[in-house]
């Protein structure tokens, strides 16, 4: 494989006859950490969708991990690929216990069975809870946490198997202000560790772009408005393409804030 963990050349999404995102040309190279955004509609999930292999393009070439998605077995590279998003919170059994959510990605399983898991697992499922913050819960049920720690919980999920590529789908929305900024800074911790895999983030909100972000893509009605270096695309003046209304963009350091004026 080469530095490229996602290649898209000219790809389309198409239902009910009306394109919904695309035509759309975009890469993500290791050790990069991207994040999209843009309004509803623009066009965030399909794209989120496509990365984890949920759905194909319409037209256009898509490759994930140096494989071309229409040409590979997904079962086999879904392992590959660290996914986090809503629905994946209903899949989980309400009575399993929270260290078992963890160690079951090894298996890319929902839900505890047959398998068996050395010390190795074990420990790495603490070590990710314990970087996540939620290492005390690690004897709860998962259907007894709060929507934040669920979050927090599927983060170390998807990141227990080593994935080439770590997807999150808007991680920090519904939680309150302490929550959020606690996990930005644990995602600003793992975008400093040099093992951390690629990773693209969606998000509604530009104040919930962690530091240690790299690049962003900005989308408005399936289409590009910008994707480049961070600073370079979240400005006043893209934002305000992107959301049809006048945006005043300030930024410290690595977080972004925005305001209509």
């Amino acid at each position: 494989m080469s530095g490229e963990v996602i290649s898209a050349t000219d790809i389309s999404v198409v239902r009910d006859g009306k394109t919904i995102l695309g035509p759309l040309s975009w890469s993500v190279n290791e050790a990069e950490r991207w994040v999209v955004l843009g309004p509803n509609g623009a066009g965030k999930s399909t794209l989120f969708l496509l990365c984890a292999t949920l759905i194909h393009p319409t037209s256009g070439e898509l490759s994930v991990l140096g494989e071309k998605i229409g040409a590979v077995d997904v079962f086999e590279l879904r392992p590959r690929i660290g996914v986090t998003h809503g629905h994946l919170t209903a899949e989980i059994p309400v009575d399993e216990r929270v260290t078992d959510v963890v160690l079951t990605a090894a298996y890319a399983v929902v839900g505890r069975w047959t398998e068996e898991y050395d010390l190795w697992d074990e420990s790495r499922a603490l070590s990710l809870l314990t970087t996540l913050g939620v290492r005390d819960l690690g004897a709860r049920l998962f259907g007894t946490l709060s929507d934040g720690e669920k979050k927090r919980v599927l983060i170390a999920r998807a990141l227990m198997a080593n994935p080439e590529v770590l997807l999150l789908d808007e991680p920090a929305a519904g939680l309150d202000l302490g929550g959020r900024e606690d996990l930005l800074s644990r995602f600003a911790l793992l975008a400093q560790d040099s093992t951390s895999p690629a990773s693209v983030m969606v998000t509604h909100h530009i104040e919930e772009i962690p530091s240690g972000t790299t690049h962003a893509l900005l989308l408005s009605q399936g289409k590009v408005v910008a994707q480049g270096v961070v600073h370079e695309v979240i400005t006043s003046e893209n934002l305000t393409r992107a959301y049809g209304l006048s945006i005043d963009v300030t930024s410290q350091g690595d977080r972004f804030f925005a305001r209509a004026k």
